[in-house]
């Protein structure tokens, strides 16, 4: 039997194509093409995860037409060689085999087979979490001698059922079950060499998820939540009945996710309905009707159900929607927000059927409501002009990104006159509806006479609303008051989802102080209602305040690490050096891969000029975050200090082609000049007015 005993290591990364001789390490293209084992060669024992896998969007990533369309449009546009940077992760066959047809005229037919079994079960190292195909694979083998050398080629299967040890030696990694391993791909950066400008993140879902209280890394989340993987979401394991999986239950591999644009497109219905009972499940969204002001009195009478209130004919009312991203390791929506399409639907109807107001519609035509509350991100190009067509490497900057990330929420509000002659009770409905692709890609692929493709609801929620009065009768489904003030209070912080800081108007940040006193009013020994008072009081500066709730909180629990921190910030500004490192350090001794808390023990270190204890902060937050800007800057500054030049220029160079382009901002702003109509949206808190939404009403 022929046995290679050197790994042969192929390294996935956007330079693929012009890397495969010397990854390959001498081995012939023609060896790699003719020994690599087939689906059709894995099948024999693995039938059942065959059939998931044939009708998975990794079996299609390199020929769907949807994919095609945008990588030949890449062709086009940058030559055949710059492919390879979509093809490392969509076809990694046809990029290490060097069987990648590089001209512009890909079609279905020319499939190498997607992600096939051998491409991840060939894995042997992952390079970083960067993502671009950052995995080194060893030759593809399914076997391995009594020396652990990994044996090329289809080998007969009684070998395999012989040594079942040796095949599961040859294709399970133990890293396979990580998050780590979906990064090599589910994390991507457009390089400067194929946009000639800079390096730009395209989309981040593994630091989405890192961020997340599901990866247990960072304690700045609002609710805990138990340690989720990836795959612990899009792999659950299954008992199958192929003879492989006898002894152990197998984890799917069909990825339920949001694609239900493919399986429409080839007619996979099994795998169709299985992802819209996954997207359907329960799990990832909550939508809460929480309140409303009438008459423009500013007070909110909330939360609907649990208050008396009385409404009036002809009265004017804002109703207050909050929707939170609760079971999602990612935002809403991940990866390639220029393509997916998700919005509220939100509909007002009294008694007799008749239609008040409506928002977030399909018109005839299939595209949505313009006005419509969406979920996405708009990528501009030099001239401020939207990207169409997922056309990434003419991206500069975005016009406005309304995603709602891991753990965050956001406040959706609609305000509308309540006829004169309206019956009660109203009927308020809100739903969050996803359509995977947008309308206008879906037309450029397939034209714009194609069928309908499906719809999906993620999240509903309603509400009865009497014409007089309206008498408390709590509906269980919203959950307990503590928890929809504390949910309310959260939205009023942005949909974020991280510490809190970005920009808040003043008046999101008082609804939110008063939401965050209800909850400890109602729960008070809820250590998280005083820290999100605190955070609250932090981006008002109002440091004594929020000192004040922090020691509130740490009375309940004096190691709590998410109120450690923030009280290392408030110990920050009033110069409490001493005190803020030792609480960042029992942050980071609970949560070692904290990025956060590493990133301000550096700084603080480098505050008191303990210069060495600073280099090893930041050095550890380069292995979280590989391209933390803060880390980059501030070793550069310290390798030089050490007398370590190469390293020191090293870092400089990657901070300057990674730090954000001054100049972004100015097509964001000129693209929001020539689209008035996205201006609203672009602002994370407004309202919907009746008479924004009544020009484009469907007939």
């Amino acid at each position: 039997m022929f046995v290679i005993s050197a790994i042969c290591v192929l390294g996935g990364s956007a330079n693929s194509a012009q890397s495969r001789p010397e990854s390959r390490r001498g081995v012939p293209e023609s060896v790699f093409a003719r020994t690599i084992p087939t689906v059709l060669y894995c099948v024999k024992c693995h039938q059942e995860e065959f059939d998931e896998w044939r009708q998975s969007l990794h079996a299609s990533s390199s020929h769907t037409l949807f994919y095609l369309t945008s990588a030949n449009l890449l062709v086009v546009s940058q030559g055949g060689a710059a492919s390879a940077h979509c093809d490392t992760c969509h076809s990694p066959v046809a990029v290490q085999s060097g069987t990648l047809i590089e001209g512009p005229h890909r079609d279905q037919a020319s499939s190498q087979g997607g992600v096939t079994c051998m491409v991840c079960h060939s894995i042997v190292k992952l390079k970083s979490t960067s993502g671009d195909g950052s995995y080194v694979m060893g030759f593809p083998a399914v076997m391995v001698d009594a020396n652990g050398n990994r044996v090329p080629g289809e080998v007969p299967y009684r070998e395999i059922l012989a040594h079942p040890d040796r095949h599961r030696q040859a294709v399970m990694k133990d890293f396979y079950r990580t998050s780590e391993f979906c990064a090599a791909c589910h994390n991507a950066t457009v390089p400067a060499d194929l946009n000639n400008y800079k390096p730009i993140r395209e989309f981040a879902t593994y630091d989405e998820w890192q961020s997340s209280a599901f990866s247990r890394q960072d304690p700045l989340n609002f609710y805990p939540e138990k340690l989720a993987t990836c795959q612990d979401c899009h792999m659950p394991s299954e008992r199958l009945g192929a003879p492989a999986a006898e002894a152990y239950a197998p984890a799917s591999h069909r990825w339920l996710a949001g694609n239900t644009a493919v399986p429409f497109y080839y007619g996979y219905d099994e795998q169709l309905q299985r992802t819209i009972q996954f997207l359907q499940s329960g799990r990832f969204l909550t939508l809460d009707i929480v309140g409303l002001e009438a008459s423009g009195s500013g007070e909110l009478i909330a939360p609907l159900g649990s208050v008396p209130f009385r409404l009036t004919p002809n009265q004017y009312v804002i109703i207050s929607v909050v929707i939170r991203n609760k079971g999602i390791g990612h935002s809403l929506l991940p990866e390639l927000r220029d393509l997916y399409e998700a919005w509220v639907d939100f509909r007002v109807m009294d008694s007799t059927g008749r239609e008040i107001v409506h928002s977030g519609f399909l018109n005839s035509s299939g595209t949505l409501d313009p006005r419509a509350h969406v979920f996405l991100d708009r990528p501009l190009d030099k001239n401020g002009n939207p990207i169409e067509n997922h056309e990434i490497w003419k991206m500069r900057s975005v016009g406005f990104d309304s995603t709602i990330a891991a753990g965050g929420a956001t406040i959706v509000r609609y305000g509308f006159r309540i006829p004169a002659d309206a019956k009660g009770p109203l009927l308020v409905t809100a739903q969050v509806k996803y359509r995977h692709f947008q309308q206008r890609y879906l037309n450029t692929v397939l034209g714009p006479d194609h069928r309908p493709y499906p719809v999906v609801v993620l999240a509903t929620g309603t509400a009865a609303l009497e014409i007089g009065e309206n008498r408390p009768a709590p509906k269980g489904e919203d959950g307990p008051d503590w928890m929809r003030w504390n949910n309310l209070g959260i939205a009023c912080l942005g949909p974020t989802g991280d510490s809190g800081f970005a920009p808040v108007p003043g008046e999101e940040l008082q609804q939110a102080i008063a939401a965050f006193s209800e909850v400890v009013k109602l729960r008070p020994r809820y250590v998280d209602g005083y820290t999100n008072l605190a955070l609250t009081y932090l981006q008002l500066g109002k440091f004594d305040a929020a000192e004040g709730q922090l020691r509130q909180a740490l009375s309940l629990d004096a190691e709590n690490a998410r109120a450690l921190y923030y009280m290392a910030l408030v110990e920050k500004h009033s110069r409490h050096f001493d005190q803020e490192v030792e609480d960042l350090q029992k942050v980071a001794s609970q949560y070692p891969r904290s990025r956060d808390a590493r990133r301000e023990l550096g700084l603080a270190f480098l505050a008191q000029g303990r210069d060495e204890e600073a280099l090893g902060e930041f050095q550890a937050l380069q292995q979280i975050v590989p391209d933390d800007l803060v880390a980059h800057q501030e070793l550069a500054s310290l390798y030089r200090k050490f007398g370590m030049p190469a390293k020191a220029a090293e870092e400089e160079a990657a901070f300057n082609a990674e730090k954000p382009d001054p100049a972004a901002p100015t097509y964001s702003f000129n693209f929001l000049r020539e689209h008035p109509e996205v201006v609203t949206e672009s602002l994370p808190w407004h309202v919907h007015h009746e008479e924004e939404s009544e020009p484009t009403q469907p007939k």
